[in-house]
């Protein structure tokens, strides 16, 4: 198995006045990367930031950490250059807003940047398989995208379990809702990268909370090797 336990704090629950040094914060907590959610007020109602932002982080931040830029805009082509050019890493885009999904995956590719792929919980995972080849990560919303703060949804572990049984060594990330009370849950399913939110920006002890989730991943990571 190639794939590890990695913890994304979300930083759209930071202190959005300080976001720099937020985002400093989380890495000395320990943080493996940030996830970063662009919204652009029609994939999503919510409105977030775009590309310059990221690029005042990047410089505030510096080369190191890794951005994954989680991409609910209704035209995700037209930021792959300009995410690219303001640092990010990873960019994530919705399977449900694209009928070019390889197009679109080539020119991520090109411009440097790794390749996730996103479902909303109204989206089969069959729906990603084909593509799940040409990916570096599947991201499955375990809420509704654009609002924070929502209750984790259960069932849609059925479809991290199918994906990590048919893409052993993807990575797949959970995003929404995901905490120390849910964690379990995640991690048995197979989910190996964590987005967590207030869950960990707004705990008195983040790094506790970081070392939590990462500690649950890694066991059931150990555990499934153990059992093949």
């Amino acid at each position: 198995m190639s794939y590890s336990a990695k913890i994304g704090p979300s930083i759209l629950s930071s202190d959005l006045a300080c976001l720099g040094s937020e985002c400093v914060r989380m890495m000395e907590c320990g943080a493996d990367y940030l996830h970063l959610d662009v919204m652009d007020g029609n994939f999503v109602p919510n409105i977030t930031f775009g590309h310059p932002m990221v690029e005042c982080l990047r410089n505030c931040v510096g080369p190191d950490p890794f951005f994954d830029m989680h991409m609910m805009v209704s035209r995700p082509e037209q930021w792959v250059k300009p995410m690219a050019a303001a640092g990010a890493n990873q960019y994530t885009f919705h399977l449900e807003t694209t009928t070019n999904a390889g197009i679109l995956i080539k020119e991520i590719r090109e411009s440097g940047m790794k390749v996730g792929l996103a479902i909303k919980p109204g989206t089969t995972v069959e729906e990603l398989a084909p593509w799940a080849g040409q990916i570096d990560m599947a991201l499955v919303m375990t809420v509704e995208p654009g609002f924070g703060g929502q209750k984790f949804m259960e069932d849609m572990m059925p479809k991290v379990s199918w994906l990590r049984s048919q893409f052993p060594s993807l990575d797949i990330e959970v995003d929404g809702g995901v905490g120390p009370s849910t964690i379990h849950k995640c991690a048995e399913a197979g989910a190996n990268m964590i987005v967590s939110g207030s869950a960990v920006v707004s705990s008195d002890d983040p790094r506790s909370v970081i070392t939590m989730l990462r500690t649950a991943v890694s066991e059931a990571i150990q555990k499934r090797s153990l059992d093949r």
